[in-house]
Parts: structure tokens; C-alpha cells; sequence
């Protein structure tokens, strides 16, 4: 007998992976988190239904959403994670030298103590205690009101705008981060994907907007697991232009699997059918 694991997109259209076995499979008090060993992208997190992360793709979501950023701005010491919790983007921002601390903030203690038995490449620092990470299970909503001038990136890796992710894309939790940034400091969040969900991505830059950002910038990039396999993220500053001030020369010794800084400076040359919705 074959077991199938889908997600579906509305109604109308769904994403199937063939199960080897549930690994695991618990409810916690946010959501329903299952593992699964899967046959062609190996574990497999979901999350109230939804891909998270797997073995097979995870590298190119966790690079393209920590890279970036780390390599425009010009000093990038502390960090803060809201969401993330299978450690896949403190792994990839631990990697820079520069960094002093990195604050995970992360709602659902389950998802990390999951990660880290079921998806332990991914969840390396997280078993490893990197002493410059520091793990705080609650709200990250919360955490960021409490929080004034105190990173030099914000990183917001969350679900999808339901559940418990719904108050992370609105304009009050957006101006609260950029209080809690420094004066040159930088947003980053993903936005969804701009084949179904461009009514999202409006709203999100809408919103950043309102919450004072002067630069407001989308970028993308493809992951086989997610909605259309396109994705996207979004990136806000009142000092950094990504798509002027993407530096063209600057050192890169990172070990990664899919980002380069050349990758990362085109990644926010968008397709027309994404420009065009969100320039009109």
C-alpha cells in the first residue's frame, strides 16, 4: 500500500510526496507538527499540513533568506530570528565571522526539539549550543515590542500568514521591528509566493511602508516544495537599497550550496508578471 503525504493550494491544486514512514506526529499548542521520511526529498517537517523544510531543498530557502542580507549589510554583529525554529537560518548566519550574538526566538518549543532529533544537519547549532546563539521559546510578536535599537538584522521566518503567524505581516508588528532595529538596520522576511499568493506580497509591502521603511525590496527564488515552486522574500532599510547598493565586489568565503554574491545581486531582478503586480 502507498502512502502519499499532499498539500494542497486551495482547492484546486496540491504537491504529493510518496512516505516511506511518520517518524513522528504530536500537536502542540500552536499546531500540528509531523516528520516524515519521505522517498524523494528524505524528513520532511510539516506544519499544520504545510512543507517546512526537507532534507533535499532545505539549503536554498535557509541561504537565500540569511545571505542576502548578511552580505549587504556592512557589519552585521547581532541578529535577531523570529520563527526558524528548526534552526536552519542560525545555522547558515552562524557561519559569518562577524557575527557576535544571534537571537532565535522561536513560539513552539515542539519544533525545535523536534529539528533537532529528526533534522539534526539542519538543526546543528541548535544540538551543538553555539555560544553566541541564544534560544528563547515564546513570542516573538512580544519579544520585538520589548526590543528598541538593539539589531543589526531582523529575520522573520515564519509560516504562512495564519495561525499563529498571522500578527508577524502586520503593519504594528513591522514598525516594532523597525524599532528594534538600529539605525542602519535591515528587515528580511519571506513573502510567500508571487504565482499565488501576489495578493499577500502587495499587503506585505503596503505594510512595510506604512511602518516607515524607506526601501522596500522583493527578491526570489525557487524551492521545489514550496507553492509553484517559485518563492519569495522581502527586504526593508531606511539605508540599504539592495538593488543599488548590492555590493559588486566584496569578499565571500562562505561554504554554501546555492547562493553567490552574482545570484544573490540578480535574485532581485524580478520576473515581469511579479515587477509589473507589485510596481502598480
Amino acid at each position: 500500500m502507498e502512502l502519499w503525504f499532499t498539500e494542497k493550494y486551495g482547492d484546486k491544486v496540491g504537491f504529493s510526496l510518496k512516505v516511506k514512514e511518520t517518524l513522528f506526529a504530536g500537536e502542540s499548542p500552536y499546531q500540528t507538527v509531523h516528520v516524515l521520511d519521505t522517498h524523494m526529498f528524505g524528513k520532511v517537517l510539516t506544519l499544520d499540513g504545510l512543507f517546512m523544510t526537507t532534507d533535499r531543498d532545505e539549503f536554498i530557502y535557509h541561504e537565500m533568506i540569511t545571505h542576502p542580507v548578511m552580505y549587504l549589510h556592512d557589519n552585521p554583529q547581532d541578529i535577531l530570528v523570529i520563527g526558524g525554529g528548526d534552526g536552519g537560518t542560525v545555522r547558515e548566519i552562524l557561519k559569518h565571522s562577524c557575527v557576535n550574538k544571534v537571537v532565535l526566538c522561536e513560539i513552539d518549543d515542539m519544533v525545535i526539539e523536534v529539528s533537532k532529533k529528526f533534522l539534526p544537519e539542519i538543526a546543528v547549532e541548535l544540538i551543538n549550543k553555539n555560544p553566541k546563539l541564544e534560544v528563547f521559546v515564546g513570542d516573538g510578536i512580544k519579544y520585538v515590542e520589548d526590543s528598541k535599537g538593539i539589531f543589526d538584522i531582523l529575520i522573520v521566518d515564519s509560516t504562512d500568514p495564519i495561525g499563529p503567524a498571522v500578527g508577524l505581516f502586520s503593519v504594528e508588528f513591522y514598525q516594532n521591528c523597525k524599532r528594534a532595529l538600529k539605525n542602519d538596520g535591515i528587515f528580511v522576511a519571506q513573502s510567500e509566493s508571487p504565482f499565488y499568493d501576489i495578493n499577500i506580497i502587495k499587503s506585505i509591502k503596503l505594510n512595510l511602508h506604512d511602518a516607515g521603511f524607506k526601501f522596500v525590496r522583493f527578491y526570489y527564488s525557487y524551492i521545489p516544495t514550496y507553492p509553484s515552486a517559485c518563492w519569495s522574500w522581502v527586504m526593508a532599510s531606511d539605508k540599504y537599497d539592495p538593488i543599488n547598493d548590492f555590493p559588486e565586489v566584496k569578499e565571500f568565503n562562505i561554504r554554501t550550496k546555492y547562493f553567490y554574491p552574482e545570484l544573490g545581486r540578480a535574485s532581485f531582478v524580478l520576473p515581469l508578471f511579479f515587477k509589473k503586480e507589485i510596481e502598480d
